[in-house]
């Protein structure tokens, strides 16, 4: 049910307060380097960067693929969430586990595969058509290709948050509806979508900030997104103001997406916890087999393809090349050691600096905790590379002794993906009744209390959903790993960019098979959690 805005109207404590404050102003570090390097930029020359017709097309193909790549997102991330939750689908733990682990497949990975199977020339579609006379098939450059990637291996993110909304649901609520004569599509339309909003748009926030972000699809399908124009400037050019001013230009249109995100949200909250007890499977019936369809298709091109032509890479890497496959899995272990370390590390501290954030944002309203709020999701609208470097110029300058050390990499990842934790536990933070935790301290119970014994075992949903995606973000980060990581300290990531760059792709093959076993071995650890 939909309860009105009643939250307390007390003042935030202290310690929430200046946690979430600490977390704001280390946020906004990057955002401090783009507008000091911006600032060396003459008046005439930013005028003519900002009126530049190529500019403006930038500006138009990013929004725009960042509406596409979200709408499909939801499209495919609702359902999908909605059949692995709520129904009797057939193989439903199976199904749960595969769509969610295209999320750990690196989107230059993935792009490549795409192209490998679907590409005009010399693709596996176009050779097994061939003997029909068909010689070229159309285009999968451009808008196509680009947004068809993105959001392939992106939905999970929504998926992921409306999986939490789901399961913060009181089944008593949907009873209700059915006793006062709702069928089962009313119900799901006029009851759950509208509780799940909070999730949805939370969901919907983070898709669409990592297609504004994305560098390698964009650049692999030859789309000219922000990314891939400030990559260029950056490395045809000795003059790094004029990307930065781009990198700030993208800012702009991040916040743009904030403060529709903020419209879209709804003012109200939506209050259902309170029953322990699961709800009851929905029969699909005759809607099973077109049920299992959707979830094979889906998982067909974003999970089988490209884990296929990864392992095409590696066993003909081995058989052509004469490879030893004991030497191969040997050399993966340090490498993946580091991956799962540094990943881990990001995964606490986004959750540590998300929690007083989210709190503040859902039950502390206001233009303080709002701008807390709005920092927060500023980094993971930048290139990776531009926090990179922003972090690389702090540490040179300002603070050598942790530069290129593992701290400065950890923090890196957490100015990158820390939205990804706030999304999904202010989603369920919206779904606890404040009540409970007014009636914890009118039962004596501090502040520090009440968030230890009530707040946080109630959103443990959003918190694991949130670590995990920082997790399997973090995991596959590969510009900010690069220019960051300490000497020597080689991750998955970087394994898979320098074999490609040397043309081994067995190498990039078992880096690539590597990374999405220790993704999948932390997708069942949540999901048992989750249970």
């Amino acid at each position: 049910m939909q309860i009105s805005r009643g939250i307390s109207a007390h003042r935030p404590p202290l310690f929430l307060l200046v946690a979430g404050a600490i977390t704001a102003v280390a946020i906004a570090i990057p955002l401090t380097y783009l507008v000091i390097r911006t600032a060396g930029v003459g008046r005439e020359e930013l005028s003519d960067l900002l009126l530049r017709p190529r500019t403006v097309t930038v500006l138009l193909n990013s929004a725009g693929m960042a509406a596409a790549v979200t709408i499909f997102s939801a499209l495919i991330a609702i359902p999908l969430a909605f059949l692995t939750i709520r129904t009797d689908l057939p193989w439903r733990r199976f199904w749960l586990i595969v769509t969610t682990l295209p999320l750990a497949v690196p989107s230059y990975v993935g792009s490549f595969a795409l192209i490998a199977a679907f590409g005009p020339r010399g693709s596996l579609l176009q050779l097994l058509l061939e003997p029909l006379g068909v010689q070229q098939l159309p285009s999968i450059y451009g808008w196509f290709g680009t947004i068809l990637a993105i959001t392939l291996f992106t939905y999970p993110y929504i998926l992921l948050s409306v999986r939490a909304g789901l399961h913060g649901i009181d089944p008593a609520i949907e009873e209700a509806a059915r006793s006062l004569g709702y069928s089962r599509r009313d119900t799901f339309f006029r009851v759950i979508l509208p509780q799940l909003r909070p999730s949805i748009v939370a969901g919907s926030l983070l898709v669409a900030l990592y297609a504004l972000r994305d560098f390698g699809t964009p650049s692999l399908m030859r789309f000219d997104a922000f990314t891939r124009v400030i990559f260029l400037q950056y490395r045809s050019s000795f003059n790094r103001n004029l990307a930065a001013a781009l990198a700030l230009i993208l800012v702009v249109l991040v916040l743009g997406i904030l403060w529709l995100e903020n419209k879209a949200r709804s003012r109200a909250r939506y209050y259902s916890r309170g029953a322990s007890r699961r709800a009851l499977q929905i029969k699909l019936g005759y809607w099973k087999l077109p049920a299992l369809l959707f979830c094979a298709g889906i998982t067909l091109i974003s999970l089988v393809l490209p884990v296929g032509v990864t392992l095409f890479w590696l066993i003909r890497g081995l058989t052509v090349g004469g490879g030893d496959a004991v030497n191969l899995a040997q050399d993966m272990i340090q490498p993946a050691l580091n991956s799962i370390g540094a990943a881990a590390l990001a995964a606490i501290a986004a959750t540590i600096c998300a929690l007083p954030v989210a709190i503040l944002a859902v039950r502390f309203p206001s233009r303080i905790t709002a701008i807390i709020e709005r920092c927060s999701y500023v980094g993971f609208g930048l290139p990776g590379i531009v926090v990179a470097l922003s972090l690389v110029f702090l540490g040179a300058n300002y603070l050598p002794w942790i530069y290129q050390t593992l701290p400065i990499l950890v923090f890196a990842y957490l100015v990158l993906f820390l939205p990804q934790s706030v999304g999904t536990v202010r989603s369920s933070l919206l779904q606890v009744n404040p009540q409970l935790e007014e009636s914890a301290q009118v039962l004596g119970r501090t502040p520090w209390q009440t968030l230890r014994e009530i707040t946080l075992p109630l959103v443990r949903p959003g918190i694991l959903s949130g670590a995990i995606l920082v997790f399997l973000t973090a995991i596959k980060e590969l510009p900010a790993t690069l220019l960051l990581a300490p000497i020597g300290f080689s991750t998955l990531a970087t394994k898979i960019w320098t074999a490609t760059e040397n043309v081994a792709f067995s190498d990039a093959a078992a880096a690539a098979l590597t990374m999405l076993l220790v993704s999948c071995g932390s997708t069942l650890f949540m999901l048992s959690q989750e249970q």
